[in-house]
């Protein structure tokens, strides 16, 4: 089995989002474990797993839906973001390895791009250009000025681009502040992420929720067999004090390994709305 997580730029517009979810259902031999949707970031992220074959295919579909409905012309949201599709990354799980979800990755974008004349950046493990393998390097305004991986255009009109990506898990995990000022927010997450010298395996930016009425520091935690969560909590909490707030609240978008629950149960049961469904073995095996 692997396992897909589409990022889609719609997450205010109840029943597009549905429209793509019921296009990945359509698909047989794939199970959807959950969908989650944020008006501020203007987003929805959707987990579904299956057999390689299935996935790829639930994948496109719900990249051509996506295409569909979706004009980023009009699109207005705090998260970046180069397309309706935004990221579209292949994780392996039972059965299948990185270099597995690389291959069906590279396949995905060259049929993304037949059927829906979409163009895709290799981003990870499926990066065919080593500048390429961190996300934030092309998934920019003007991308990184050079050709897509697979099209003849950078972007579609209103479809944009899509990165395809195949990686290990990541748990995407926010802490929200109480306070407006988005600047702090964003020196904490200057603080804490790696490529400005802080925790390893983190990446981190600050945002502005409007409908909270709080600066969000919203960060992917790339490798959590090698991250010490509480550290990290602790030195949000540290930094968000000496800038004169507090924590508020944090929660977890998708779902995270039994692995990573066991190594710091207190860290994910203090998210909002946490229950056991969270840990993907056990939603995986209530949803088959």
């Amino acid at each position: 089995m692997i396992e897909c997580v589409p990022n889609f730029s719609e997450g205010r517009d109840r029943a597009k989002i549905a429209a793509i979810v019921d296009s990945i259902r359509s698909v047989s031999g794939v199970v959807v474990l959950g969908w989650e949707s944020d008006e501020d970031h203007h987003r929805s992220v959707v987990t579904f797993a299956g057999d390689a074959d299935a996935v790829l295919e639930g994948a496109i579909r719900a990249m051509g839906k996506a295409a569909e409905l979706i004009d980023l012309r009009q699109h207005k949201g705090v998260h970046p973001r180069i397309g309706a599709t935004d990221v579209l990354p292949f994780v392996p799980l039972e059965g299948n390895t990185l270099e597995d979800c690389v291959k069906i990755a590279h396949r995905a974008g060259k049929e993304i791009w037949r059927r829906f004349k979409v163009p895709a950046y290799f981003y990870e493990a499926a990066a065919k250009v080593a500048s390429r393998k961190p996300l934030q390097n092309t998934r920019r305004m003007g991308f990184d000025g050079n050709p897509p991986d697979v099209g003849d255009i950078a972007e579609h009109l209103t479809a944009g681009a899509t990165m395809v990506g195949a990686r290990n898990f990541l748990i995407a995990y926010n802490i929200n502040l109480k306070t407006e000022d988005v600047s702090v927010a964003k020196a904490i997450a200057q603080k804490i992420r790696e490529s400005s010298g802080g925790f390893r395996f983190v990446k981190a930016m600050g945002l502005h929720l409007d409908k909270l009425h709080c600066a969000q520091v919203s960060m992917n935690l790339t490798n959590y067999a090698e991250i010490d969560f509480d550290a990290i909590y602790e030195t949000v909490g540290r930094e968000a004090e000496r800038h004169g707030t507090s924590i508020l609240e944090s929660e977890l978008i998708g779902f995270i390994p039994k692995a990573a629950f066991e190594k710091a149960p207190e860290f994910f049961e203090r998210t909002r709305g946490f229950d056991a469904t969270r840990v993907i073995e056990n939603r995986m095996r209530a949803a088959i």
